[in-house]
């Protein structure tokens, strides 16, 4: 989920139908783009993105920018949901997924095409799914006091894309849980969508309930905050995992070593995060990374180890 710029969304994305021209061009299912020889590592690498969800669109363009320092041609695909990003991975027509939340809210994919991917790794511990409110709603501390207040948010709960995983788990867990699903709505459209109401909403101090996770800028930049979850309905926290088509670890054997060391801390998180969204708001991610990179030399030096 991700985490997600404004400006890019508003412009890209690919539907299934671009997925199945990719697939035309690339040759065999599970084969990969430009598959070199077993065992040892093609130069070319392939990831897809959701350019909406700046937790994929950081990643990606983090280990782009690694890749490319190290003789690497990175190509990124931008989808436009799960399903078309998920089934292009399956088949081969892309190598990598660098922000996958397989362990519960993108669980129904793994479920679906787990069998033709591969994990890789955890590269963040601890994610997070929830309803949110602004800070000004004081009377719902919990998911259980929405019923008693469905008029004021006008029977909405302002949600994401569709196909979200964070999306699936409101609709069938959590809105079943809570009887919400008798006197609220979920409005659902794009993260983008979704913070143009959360800001609107702000600025006339108008009650709204939106669906929210973290790690993700904009918990932080709106005065927004969580609302208990008694009954669990969204499920523990989860890891967040590096995947790839099935046999990449024996296509790109380096590579896969290096990203089953890759590994972001809150911090460093919520730093890439706050360049891509604040101070390179026009889609500049490639600039945004190579600043976050400067500020952070190590991180591209630990991981490089691993190409070599």
């Amino acid at each position: 989920m991700s985490t997600r710029t404004i400006s890019r969304s508003m412009r890209l994305g690919v539907t299934v139908a671009a997925v199945a021209m990719l697939a035309a061009g690339c040759g065999s299912s599970g084969s990969g783009s430009g598959s070199g020889g077993s065992g040892g590592d093609k130069k070319d690498v392939s990831m897809g993105v959701i350019p909406a969800w700046t937790d994929q669109l950081g990643t990606g363009y983090l280990i782009k920018n690694i890749l490319e320092s190290n003789g690497y041609t990175v190509k990124v695909t931008e989808l436009s949901d799960n399903a078309p990003l998920y089934t292009a991975l399956s088949r081969g027509d892309i190598d990598l997924l660098t922000s996958a939340w397989i362990e519960k809210t993108h669980l129904s994919y793994w479920k679906t095409y787990g069998s033709k991917l591969e994990d890789l790794g955890v590269y963040y511990h601890g994610a997070d799914s929830y309803l949110a409110v602004p800070n000004y709603v004081t009377d719902v501390k919990t998911i259980a006091d929405l019923p008693a207040h469905a008029s004021e948010f006008n029977n909405t709960i302002t949600g994401i894309e569709p196909g979200a995983g964070l999306t699936k788990l409101t609709k069938d867990s959590v809105m079943p849980a809570y009887g919400l699903d008798k006197d609220f709505k979920l409005q659902l459209s794009s993260t983008v969508a979704m913070l143009t109401a959360l800001k609107q909403a702000v600025a006339a101090k108008k009650p709204i309930v939106v669906t929210l996770w973290s790690p993700f800028w904009a918990n932080s930049s709106f005065p927004v905050h969580k609302i208990d979850d008694p009954k669990g309905a969204y499920g523990k926290p989860e890891n967040l995992h590096v995947i790839a088509h099935k046999g990449f670890s024996s296509e790109d054997p380096k590579v896969a070593k290096m990203l089953s060391h890759f590994q972001m801390t809150q911090k460093q998180y919520e730093s890439l995060e706050n360049l891509i969204v604040n101070k390179y708001p026009k889609g500049e991610t490639a600039q945004a990374v190579s600043a976050w990179l400067k500020d952070n030399p190590d991180f591209a030096t630990n991981l490089a180890q691993y190409l070599k």
